[in-house]
């Protein structure tokens, strides 16, 4: 039994009063009012709405035991990533780990793998594996339906989907960037009930007063936090906060908490704040995270000052688990399931045949997940369209790694390598061998390291490399995230400071330009892709 004295922080009557707290075994078992008590707040744990774990390429309990650094409780968590690989082995993986230390991990039945027909992914999940995660009880809710065609158009397997997840009463979360008028309320028709992909403010009104649930979002790829967080005045109650994605440099500095002292100092309401970050999320999946009322499980987190949000104490089912910034719980070892059988390539593989015509060229925007479709004339050379440093005109290439193929190679801009080239295996949301690089040569050795170590990311010029292997399936390391998260950094910094990359997050962005579900022009397996018309593109603009 603990007893733990501050200034209790009652999210649901929305008061802060001196209290001590009984603990008994996991959950609360009284709250005594006090006159006076210590001046640390204690606070309901904090919930990540919308992530996908992989992101942060550690396991689910390594995710957790960082996260619980930032005062992190539980996350909402969609394991689509690892799904594209493995299907329903790779689900099984991400539940069976997370059960290996405290925190309440809430997994949703991924609803697109794969998400288009355009690329070629490791597994399919249709209605019957569907169904089979959906009627398993850790399986929580229906994840981010990105087909919007299907849901407007009525196919039926998206729809049949849908039905099951309402027929279980488990929650359906939405992926609808930019979708308005008409077309939105046919998709909130459909039982869709929250969307993290709003781009403006207007848009995102718009869902809320058709009563969509607005996740607010700062992660490592995409971020609207200053575009949305004046909704959390006008709608609190429709708000939640996410990252999406958290890349482990990135999780290694901060979670949710960030996003609590982002609100609180630009002058937003304490428990409007607190809501986001906990109650909405916790209500909205039927988490069973505890809300720091006499009977919840015991998560909360220690804090000794309202301003800068510093965490002192994290506590998970009545685990003190984290104390003065360092974890109370050991790093555990993980299997290693994969799926990875592409083989070696060769310079020549990268080869393309010069042709008369300007070229449909991928440019890339720093720290945004869309891109432009930009004409340009070819660099020409020995009868090929080769890829030019000098005019930031890189070649980019992806590598089925589930079957023996070729790789499909074109053009990017504004990835701004002077030399060598950079590959991975984390290519949403097949997640093929994607790499790009300023020579046929330098893509080879890249591409043929990460094979080698069968999925990871690797960067290499000259006579020099770095490495973060990728053992499971591709996406995630077995190694501690501390670890991971050096390891990361200095890839990225070897790709800026050495190569000569102007982008931000070089790693995040490559990772992205295989996301056709994202406009405007990306890259697949099986060829360049127009994400505007939602059809295959031609290298050059006057092939027919």
């Amino acid at each position: 039994m603990h007893e733990i004295s501050g200034q209790w922080v009652d999210l649901l009557q929305r008061r802060i009063v001196p209290a001590k707290l009984t603990l008994a075994e996991s959950r609360i078992l009284k709250i005594e009012e006090l006159v006076q008590a210590p001046e640390v707040y204690l606070i309901p744990g904090l919930i990540d709405a919308h992530i996908h774990l992989e992101s942060s390429m550690l396991v689910p309990a390594e995710f957790a035991r960082m996260a619980m650094l930032h005062g992190t409780v539980g996350s909402v968590s969609d394991p689509h990533e690892i799904a594209n690989v493995l299907g329903l082995a790779g689900v099984e993986f991400m539940l069976q780990n997370s059960h290996t230390l405290p925190f309440h991990f809430c997994f949703g039945a991924p609803s697109c793998v794969p998400a288009t027909v355009f690329e070629t992914a490791g597994a399919r999940l249709g209605l019957e594996e569907t169904r089979q995660l959906l009627e398993n009880p850790e399986i929580h809710y229906l994840s981010e339906m990105m087909n919007i065609p299907g849901v407007l158009q009525n196919d039926p397997e998206v729809m049949g989907k849908i039905a099951l997840a309402q027929s279980l009463g488990k929650p359906i979360d939405g992926h609808a960037p930019g979708l308005r008028g008409a077309d939105l309320e046919t998709y909130l028709k459909a039982g869709i009930s929250t969307d993290h992909e709003a781009f403006s403010l207007e848009e995102a009104r718009e869902k809320a007063r058709k009563g969509m649930k607005i996740l607010i979002r700062e992660g490592s790829a995409a971020r609207n936090f200053e575009a949305l967080i004046p909704l959390l005045a006008e709608t609190p109650e429709l708000c939640m906060f996410c990252s999406d994605d958290r890349h482990p440099d990135d999780l290694l500095k901060g979670h949710i908490n960030q996003m609590v002292a982002k609100a609180l100092a630009a002058g937003y309401d304490l428990f409007d704040t607190l809501r986001a970050a906990s109650l909405n999320p916790i209500q909205h999946y039927g988490l069973k995270a505890g809300l720091l009322q006499v009977g919840d499980s015991a998560d909360f987190i220690e804090v000794s000052d309202l301003q800068r949000f510093k965490i002192q104490a994290t506590w998970i089912q009545g685990q003190k688990c984290v104390e003065n910034g360092k974890s109370l719980l050991n790093w555990q070892p993980s299997e290693r399931p994969n799926r990875f059988v592409a083989r070696p390539v060769q310079p020549s593989d990268f080869k393309v045949p010069e042709q008369q015509g300007q070229i449909h060229v991928i440019h890339a925007l720093d720290g945004e997940l869309i891109t432009e479709d930009c004409l340009r004339t070819p660099t020409l050379a020995f009868h090929e369209t080769v890829a030019d440093p000098s005019r930031d005109l890189l070649k980019i290439a992806v590598l089925n790694r589930y079957q023996p193929h070729a790789p499909v190679v074109d053009f990017i801009e504004n990835f701004g390598l002077k030399q060598g080239a950079i590959a991975s295996s984390v290519a949403h949301d097949s997640h093929n061998l994607i790499a790009v690089g300023c020579s046929n040569q330098d893509l080879s050795r890249a591409m043929n390291r990460v094979i080698e170590m069968k999925g990871g990311i690797c960067a290499v010029y000259a006579g020099k490399e770095r490495v973060l292997p990728l053992p499971i399936a591709g996406l995630m390391s077995d190694r501690p995230g501390p670890e991971v998260a050096e390891a990361y950094a200095a890839l990225n910094r070897m790709i800026r400071e050495e190569m000569g990359s102007p982008l931000r997050a070089p790693l995040m962005t490559l990772s992205f330009m295989a996301l056709l579900v994202i406009p405007a022009l990306k890259i697949s397996d099986q060829g360049l892709f127009d994400g505007v018309h939602f059809r295959f593109a031609h290298l050059y603009a006057e092939a027919k």
